[in-house]
């Protein structure tokens, strides 16, 4: 027997009508937009300060911040040239450069060194090494203002480029040395042994093999001390005695005094000390999110 099939107009009766997704899809379209709402809102709260700054910088009298429709109706970029031409920034500017960049240099060669050590070498004291580290860093500045200043006045580095740059590395290498070794410890140690087949000593394998393939963590690191440096006030407004060694941080407080405060100048100021943080974000950026999340496992 031949079987009969239905006309094509029974079956799309019979057949059950295929669900639209409306309800669903809407559910989905508002709750983007509810996202990109908090994101919208949580963004312009956080670069609103920078363009505030920025705005009163523009201001041509130091009040011009409580009157900001002033600034809007005669902006200027006199306050630049103040600060270029009449004060000590360009000194200001080379101390902090000096300073931070010495800081950078040293302080991720010693963190990558010691995370190298921690990560690869089985040694007396390897734990209680890096918990010491974790321990250095529960102590607030004005804990250590105090013994810190004496141990650099016996040595003999206050008012002096070295001695700031050891109390910087003080702070930032045990961080450091703990974001490196993470990210050290997911490059293979087959790397290593490779090295030592090959004829390299130790040092060699870390400087030639490791250190290259660890450019995003090194890279992390080499930023969170140069921001330690650059902007960082209460040991340099203490430690650096004479205006010819201040840095931009100390130096910003040369436009406060009791009776007196130049805002426009610190705003203009502020934006200028941004840019050479800005250019050193730029050159890392693409680094920094594979190095922070790199050492959160182990491969």
């Amino acid at each position: 027997m031949t079987a009969v099939s239905a006309p094509p107009s029974v079956r799309a009766a019979a057949a059950p009508a295929a669900p639209t997704g409306q309800p669903h899809s809407k559910r989905r379209r508002s709750r983007s937009v509810g996202l990109h709402a908090l994101l919208g809102v949580s963004a312009f709260i956080a670069v609103f300060p920078v363009l505030w700054i920025l705005y009163i910088s523009l201001g041509g009298d130091k009040n011009d911040y409580q009157h900001p429709s002033r600034i809007w109706e005669n902006p200027t970029l006199g306050n630049y040239s103040h600060v270029l031409r009449n004060t000590g920034f360009g000194t200001w500017m080379l101390n902090s450069l000096i300073v931070a960049l010495g800081t950078m240099l040293i302080g991720v060669l010693i963190a990558a060194s010691a995370a190298y050590a921690v990560s690869r070498m089985r040694f007396l004291g390897r734990g209680s090494l890096m918990y010491t580290f974790l321990l250095t860093q529960m102590f607030p500045v004005a804990v250590l203002m105090v013994p810190l200043y004496k141990i650099m006045g016996s040595l003999g580095l206050l008012d002096t480029y070295g001695g700031l740059i050891v109390i910087y590395c003080s702070t930032a290498v045990p961080y450091c040395a703990w974001l490196l070794k993470g990210y050290f410890d997911t490059i293979p140690a087959d790397i290593d042994e490779a090295g030592r087949i090959d004829g390299l000593t130790p040092f060699g394998t870390f400087w030639r093999l490791i250190l290259p393939l660890a450019r995003p963590g090194l890279s992390v690191a080499a930023f969170y001390t140069f921001i330690t440096a650059w902007g960082e006030v209460a040991f340099a407004s203490k430690f650096m005695l004479t205006e010819e060694r201040y840095t931009l941080a100390v130096g910003l407080q040369t436009y406060i005094s009791q009776f007196n405060s130049q805002w426009n100048y610190l705003a203009a100021t502020s934006v200028l000390i941004a840019i050479p943080a800005g250019v050193v974000f730029y050159i890392t950026q693409k680094h920094l999110v594979a190095g922070l999340t790199a050492g959160g496992t182990k491969s």
